[in-house]
């Protein structure tokens, strides 16, 4: 192929555009099963082995049979659509790892958080991290056997969410479940960030 038949497709085509995602949540919530999940290439993960040094630091109350933990990121790729990739980057859930968050948040167009209605408490610091930081972002409500079922409206409620941040009910595990979280979360980004344009320049 010439170099003005490749322009001239690559014009067709649109520019490609990437953009960063981070996927956050409290330990054990399915941060890395989502990322890969949704991923199209083989996502990097820096899970370890939980150990008995780690014993009164890590809170395992509720995700007992857990046995690893994410030191410092899991990375992943999806692409959207034509010319549209997602880089996903998903946080460590626990205490000890939050000093990551700022240089993985830095560039970022919008979170998602996961929840676990069994331990809802365990997201409240990721919620907090990026309303503090104005970074849009959506509740992704990880459906577990066994838990009981909640209401995107309960759960907002119970979170105490700003208006219009959405909730999504998901199954971490299932690629289709997890390509529409991230379809919802760049949808939604794009109308915050499109809003305060408009708003800078009025």
């Amino acid at each position: 192929m010439d170099s003005a038949h490749s322009d001239g497709a690559e014009q067709a085509a649109g520019p490609e555009l990437a953009l960063k995602i981070l996927v956050a949540g409290g330990f054990g919530v399915g941060k890395t099963t989502l990322v890969g999940s949704v991923s199209e290439i083989r996502p990097l993960r820096t899970e370890e082995r939980l150990s008995e040094a780690g014993q009164d630091v890590d809170d395992i109350a509720g995700v007992e049979r857990k046995t690893t933990t994410t030191v410092a990121m899991d990375f992943g790729r999806i692409t959207v659509r034509s010319g549209l990739s997602l880089y996903l980057f998903g946080t460590p859930g626990q205490d000890r790892f939050w000093f990551l968050w700022d240089e993985l948040a830095t560039g970022a167009l919008g979170a998602v958080v996961l929840a676990d209605t069994r331990r809802l408490d365990d997201c409240f610091p990721a919620v907090d991290y990026f309303e503090h930081r104005s970074i849009p972002f959506v509740v992704a409500v990880n459906c577990f056997a066994g838990a009981r079922a909640f209401g995107a409206q309960e759960v907002s409620h119970a979170l105490d969410l700003e208006r219009g941040t959405p909730v999504v009910l998901c199954d971490a595990r299932d690629r289709d479940s997890g390509k529409e979280v991230l379809v919802r979360l760049v949808e939604y980004a794009g109308r915050v960030h499109t809003a305060r344009l408009l708003d800078s320049v009025s």
